[in-house]
């Protein structure tokens, strides 16, 4: 019996790896992350943020690159699709609602200056192009929101926790997101040309899922916390990542966004079962979060960024500036000082996961041209790398500008 069981097992073990494109599933796989981790440290080394890298490496990879990776692989697309579960699940283990709540009445104005100077840009561009309505959307909230991935980085690498700009940004950030909840279906509604019936009743859906899950938060953190035991780790990593996976399988059958899903299924947790969770999911977050990035590459072609690259320098310099007024109204709320504001609009200048987010939507609905995608690729290239470079030179030009010498004012002698 051992002798068959362990030819049973010897025959399990060739049937499996009989599969003819296992073997180069997994060496373009594991080249591609031995690539991320190299370029990951070249980032760490720069003091700069990874995602730049990260899109590089899709682009080398993509069918236009040297590699040619198909960018149809089921597997690769499966893995990234995680990491857009990942990035919105532990961007819900951020906050709480009863903070959403707060942040939303304090900082209304400065969330509402955010929105109409970001998202003008991006929606006159689309239509400029002659993408009409779904690429003036799409454009929109690509230009309107900023990264809380690089930013919350930069703010670790350059020790800005304690800045009291710091908490307005996060302010501004919540706020965002809080968009973002509705937003999603909005824009997959357009996409698809769902009626306006229809329309009309998948985003109410949204609406109301987003109010029930802030008055469960508020309300019913104790019956949670006792389905999440923060005292067994592993389970709870189990629990959570299981909770948010299904959360968005269901959400993607009933035409809901699966990433704002995810995104509330965070937001239900929150103390000491969130913290440890964070904990938990942080490396597993870094990994799928690159490999999503890199695929958003691999499916962008490289040979349509020079055709596009003008538009997206323009539009990077344009909402850079419109995010630096963000931040001057943000931090004017606590500091009136020119070092606080410019540290506040480099930060705020960066998009990242939610503008490639918006890409990947529009990406499967085939309803923009390639060239879309293209074109979010290059603008967040540009902003993700030049934002990073901007806060550094931010804290001496603003100390400089606020400390130099000034002329006194003449007054009228009576």
């Amino acid at each position: 019996m051992v002798d068959g069981g362990f030819d049973g097992l010897s025959g399990q073990i060739l049937a499996a790896t009989a599969n003819p494109a296992l073997p180069r599933l997994f060496l373009e796989f594991g080249v591609l992350l031995l690539l991320l981790g190299i370029l990951a440290r070249i980032a760490h080394r720069l003091n700069l943020s990874p995602v730049p890298f990260y899109l590089i490496a899709g682009l080398f990879f993509g069918e236009g690159g040297v590699v040619g990776v198909p960018a149809s692989d089921g597997f690769l697309e499966t893995v990234s699709e995680l990491g857009v579960v990942i990035l919105l699940l532990l961007l819900g283990l951020e906050y709480s609602g009863d903070e959403l709540v707060r942040t939303a009445r304090r900082q209304r104005w400065t969330g509402l200056v955010d929105l109409v100077a970001n998202s003008v840009p991006g929606v006159v561009l689309a239509l400029l192009l002659g993408w009409g309505l779904p690429g003036a959307v799409a454009l929109g909230g690509v230009t309107y929101i900023s990264s809380s991935g690089i930013i919350s980085q930069v703010v670790r690498d350059l020790r800005w926790r304690r800045n009291p700009e710091t908490k307005p940004i996060v302010s501004v950030l919540i706020i965002e997101d809080l968009v973002m909840a509705p937003y999603l279906p909005i824009l997959t509604v357009i996409l698809t040309g769902t009626g306006l019936v229809t329309g009309i009743v998948s985003v109410s859906v949204a609406l109301m899922v987003v109010a029930v899950v802030i008055v469960v938060s508020l309300r019913g953190s104790r019956r949670i916390r006792r389905i999440f035991n923060p005292k067994d780790p592993v389970s709870l990593l189990l629990l959570v990542f299981g909770a948010a996976i299904a959360a968005a399988g269901i959400a993607g059958f009933a035409d809901f966004s699966p990433a704002v899903a995810a995104f509330l299924v965070g937001l239900l947790l929150t103390d000491e079962v969130a913290e440890v969770a964070r904990r938990r999911l942080d490396p597993l977050r870094d990994l799928l979060a690159a490999v999503f990035f890199a695929y958003f590459g691999v499916t962008t072609d490289p040979g349509e960024i020079p055709g596009v690259l003008l538009p997206a320098l323009a539009l990077a310099l344009i909402t850079i500036g419109t995010k630096f007024l963000t931040g001057w109204v943000a931090a004017r709320t606590v500091a009136n000082t020119t070092t606080s504001a410019l540290r506040a609009g480099a930060l705020l200048s960066a998009r990242g996961e939610f503008s490639v987010i918006i890409a990947g939507l529009v990406v499967i609905s085939g309803v923009l041209p390639p060239n879309f995608n293209a074109l979010v690729a290059t603008y967040v290239l540009l902003t993700a790398t030049i934002a990073p470079i901007m806060a550094r030179f931010a804290e001496p030009l603003g100390w400089w500008w606020d400390q130099r010498p000034r002329r006194p004012r003449r007054t009228l002698k009576g």
